[in-house]
């Protein structure tokens, strides 16, 4: 859209500067004529001109075989079979109006050099304005061929007109790419159905493109490559062409404000095609509320520091500075809304669908990213999934955190500083092979989020997650499932952790997991006395951590199925039968209360109740720990390891079991 404007501009700018005359008579007019292509003769460019005729009953203004060149090297140069000015009129010396301007047979062409010289050409049969207004005589030419002055000096010239529309119904273009080093591209390109409305003060009401399509070649390793697509109904609305060019302005670089772009741009259906095999489709793409702040935005302090295609690596400083600079521009970006909507891939590994992709981005975050309706392929088969999110992901604080690795590996402290910058994931209706089985994995919901942060670490998390996946009868942990004719495992869980500083509290709430078809298993547990210090990855949280006490813990188990597994599993190892089996386990279960009832009353209760939940398939056991006085962790972890009937004796110990 940018490469339009600036081809039209020089358009504007010539039918601006050309009718600048003070009487309307055949020879004052070709005077006038004259002194503007003197003026561009003036500032060291080339200009020349055919017959000038002046109707002074219509007031049309008639120039043929029009030529420009500027001084600028390489020059932008502007050619056009005639140019017609109806209704002309001059309210003051400083600016020109007519009602209409037509251009007939116009070319444009412009080429920059440096690190990615390219040359680009416009050419159009027919350019009309409407109720034009704009300054009088030759504008001052950019400041040099760059890229950059050559975009701040179209725009800049656009901000100073107003026109009630630009047309053009058609425009054919080429440009060709020569980097200093690798592979160079050429292509073509055509517009159809363009359309400006309302431009004033530097602003455009609305823009349409009813079609685009290009041809495009580039060079991959020696190889050529054909690159051809179209695009159709590009709209839009409310476009601020100052804030596009503070974007290319030195001086606006401490302009700290947020200038809205676009309120609004839409296109599609999008189609690409390759001679590589590689076909790509959507069929539509929505920005809403695009704004730009220009002290982030300063392209040429970024491109000054890029290491052109087939040079010598950055060094690690100069990759820090390349990604500070690009860090710098997304904090300078604001989307209010992006949506790409029916994307479609073929490649020779099989074709890829995605319903839609949405994202909101503001000052370097975006607030969610989201992924919708995929349908692929991988190595092992095919994949499907219904969703996948990244919610509140710090783009910007991410690239300066990854450029200050480098070059060397990251260290676990460096790692867990990018955690804040993230604060969760979420993928919903996922169905992914699993090895080599042939059988899927599903995934209904598995969704994480975190936050509270203490330095890096976060106080808060929830994990909620369903699944299901085939055994591997392979793994070792998994045979005595498959032994016992499980083929498959579905996983319920619900996680849950929480540090409140004011009270000193770390609670496990909610904890629910359910095995299906096994075991239903609840839990409440806590923590008091955890400072803040915990959290740190220093030596300070060594000292800390000795000073959390352990709190009342809960936990339920309903039986699914799990104590005859267990059973089961039991009797194969042993080669018993299954109720010797299980009076085996009851037996060592009696020895093992007997072995500390003498000191712990309560902890003959819990193992009576823990027969009771082996004996009888499908009970619900509960057992509540409540310590009885403070009981400091560490110490606990060292007692459940060297004397459990020591640990135990440090809680009251309340047990049940009931059907």
């Amino acid at each position: 859209m940018k490469k339009i404007l600036l081809g039209l501009l020089v358009i504007v700018i010539v039918a601006a500067g050309l009718f600048g005359f003070d009487r309307y008579t055949q020879h004052r007019a070709t005077a006038g004529v004259e002194a503007v292509f003197e003026q561009v003769r003036a500032q060291g460019g080339k200009a020349s001109h055919g017959p000038v005729s002046f109707d002074v009953l219509k007031r049309s203004l008639t120039i043929t075989d029009m030529s420009l060149e500027t001084a600028t090297q390489p020059p932008i140069i502007v050619k056009a079979a005639n140019v017609v000015a109806h209704g002309v009129r001059q309210s003051d010396a400083a600016r020109f109006s007519a009602q209409s301007i037509d251009v007939n047979d116009i070319e444009v062409s412009a080429a920059t050099e440096g690190k990615q010289p390219f040359k680009i050409a416009y050419k159009a049969p027919l350019v009309t304005l409407k109720d034009y207004s704009g300054l009088a005589g030759a504008p001052r030419p950019p400041a040099s061929s760059s890229l950059f002055d050559l975009y701040r000096f179209g725009l800049d010239q656009l901000a100073a007109i107003s026109a009630a529309s630009i047309t053009i119904p058609d425009m054919t273009g080429t440009v060709q790419v020569t980097p200093a080093f690798g592979d160079g591209a050429a292509g073509e390109f055509s517009y159809s159905g363009l359309a400006f409305e309302n431009i004033k003060d530097g602003k455009i009401s609305s823009s349409k493109i009813s079609k685009v399509a290009f041809t495009f070649n580039p060079q991959a390793a020696g190889k050529p490559v054909k690159v051809t697509g179209s695009l159709a109904d590009l709209v839009a609305d409310d476009i601020d062409v100052g804030a596009m060019a503070a974007a290319f302005d030195p001086p606006k670089a401490d302009d700290d404000r947020e200038y809205r772009v676009y309120r609004h741009v839409a296109a599609g259906p999008y189609v690409i095609t390759s001679s590589q095999g590689v076909n790509m489709r959507f069929d539509g793409i929505t920005m809403d509320d695009v704004a730009l702040r220009p002290s982030r935005m300063q392209l040429p302090k970024l491109m000054a520091v890029m290491t052109p295609s087939g040079g010598a690596p950055p060094t690690a400083a100069q990759a820090r500075e390349m990604m500070e600079r690009v860090a710098a521009l997304y904090d300078g970006i604001r989307i209010g809304n992006y949506e790409m909507r029916g994307l479609s891939i073929e490649t020779p590994q099989g074709p890829m669908k995605l319903a839609s992709t949405r994202l909101d981005f503001v000052n370097g975050k975006i607030g969610e990213f989201a992924i919708e309706g995929f349908d692929g392929r991988g190595p092992q088969g095919p994949i499907k999934f219904g969703r996948f999110a990244l919610k509140s992901v710090d783009v910007a604080n991410l690239m300066r955190l990854t450029a200050q690795f480098a070059p060397q590996k990251a260290v676990p402290e460096q790692a867990l500083a990018l955690l804040p910058l993230i604060e969760g994931a979420e993928v919903k209706g996922l169905v992914a092979p699993y090895k080599a089985t042939g059988k899927p994995v599903n995934i209904d919901v598995l969704s994480l989020d975190w936050g509270q942060f203490v330095g890096s670490i976060p106080s808060k998390l929830r994990l909620v997650a369903k699944l299901s996946g085939p055994l591997d009868r392979t793994d070792s942990a998994q045979q005595q499932l498959v032994a016992a004719g499980i083929d498959r495992m579905t996983i319920d869980a619900d996680l849950g952790a929480v540090w409140t500083e004011a009270s000193r509290a770390f609670a496990l709430e909610p904890v629910k997991l359910d095995l299906g078809g096994l075991l239903n298993a609840s839990a409440r547990a806590s923590l008091g006395n955890v400072p803040r210090e915990a959290f740190a990855l220093s030596p300070q949280s060594i000292a800390a951590a000795s000073q959390i006490e352990a709190g009342p813990i809960e936990l339920t188990l309903r039986d699914l199925g799990s104590v005859d597994l267990a059973v089961g599993a039991y009797a194969r190892s042993h080669d018993v039968g299954r109720d010797e089996a299980r009076r085996a386990m009851l037996d060592a279960i009696k020895a093992q209360s007997e072995a500390v009832s003498g000191s712990n009353p309560e902890a003959t209760a819990l193992f009576a109740a823990i027969s009771r939940f082996v004996e009888t398939p499908g009970q619900t056991l509960v057992i509540k720990l409540t310590p009885r006085a403070k009981a400091p962790v560490q110490q606990l972890i060292e007692l459940v390891r060297i004397d459990l009937q020591s640990a135990l004796a440090q809680f009251k110990i309340e047990a049940s079991t009931g059907l």
